[in-house]
């Protein structure tokens, strides 16, 4: 199989595993990890997870080998996006752990994650810019959105490559880490993830996502009706009384 579903509690670890290809996605893979997320999003007993490559890659992008044999990744209007998973919206985070290359349509992956977790060396890039390749997973909406235009623009019009602490810089990593421990890490920050409540995460998390196609207003209203849908879930209530029981005082996370 080119995809590992792996569970720790509630904690779901999804890795691409073709090493030989430095994790390049095929038409397969990119159908195996659409079947792999589906199903962590429809297991009500995780609640993050961490998506990661094999053998100190996270992934290089399309398989462009299988692409001049005729076998690329299909890309349609509609429908799963070439690499897979690129248009899907799931219900609970998604985070990244990031050796080595993260290039081409392996960045485009990176950027659909809710968070990076990086180590030092690790390598983003448009590197497709060189072949003729489009962005077609998103890139060209994602990369503006996450950095800003002027500095995606260096990305993609250049196709250079943005290590470890540039990548930090420009908001592309969320967390740097020494080369090695990504994984470690980006478990950790899943683990924290997991333990709060959920219905409240999951719920702004989706706000935030839904704002950029709505207006200002709709936004807002979006916002408060699903703030309202937790508050009657009871959840609001439960932390408040905790809160009033001592928990959390002066700071303490």
């Amino acid at each position: 199989m080119s995809v590992q579903f792996e569970t720790e509690s509630d904690i779901a670890v999804i890795s691409i595993d073709r090493p030989h290809r430095r994790n390049a996605v095929d038409r397969a893979t990119a159908a195996a990890l659409v079947e792999a997320f589906r199903a962590f999003d429809a297991d009500p007993s995780l609640s993050v997870a961490v998506f990661t490559g094999t053998a100190g890659a996270f992934c290089a992008g399309a398989d462009l080998k299988a692409l001049s044999e005729g076998a690329g990744n299909a890309v349609r209007e509609q429908g799963d996006a070439p690499m897979g998973l690129s248009r899907m919206r799931l219900g609970k985070p998604v985070i990244a752990a990031i050796e080595g290359y993260a290039v081409a349509g392996g960045l485009e992956l990176a950027l659909w994650a809710d968070m990076r977790v990086a180590g030092r060396s690790a390598v983003f890039g448009v590197f497709c810019r060189r072949f003729g390749v489009p962005l077609v997973d998103l890139g060209t909406i994602r990369l503006p959105r996450l950095i800003g235009q002027s500095r995606a623009a260096d990305m993609i019009l250049t196709g250079r490559e943005v290590k470890g602490e540039e990548a930090l810089g420009l908001g592309l990593a969320n967390r740097l880490v020494e080369d090695g421990q990504a994984l470690i890490e980006a478990k950790v920050l899943a683990r924290q993830i997991a333990s709060f409540p959920q219905t409240c995460m999951r719920s702004d998390r989706l706000s935030m996502y839904e704002q950029w196609d709505l207006t200002e207003a709709d936004a807002i209203v979006n916002e408060t009706r699903r703030g309202l849908d937790v508050i009657r879930s009871g959840e609001t209530l439960a932390g408040a009384t905790a809160f009033a029981d001592g928990k959390g005082r002066h700071g303490a996370f």
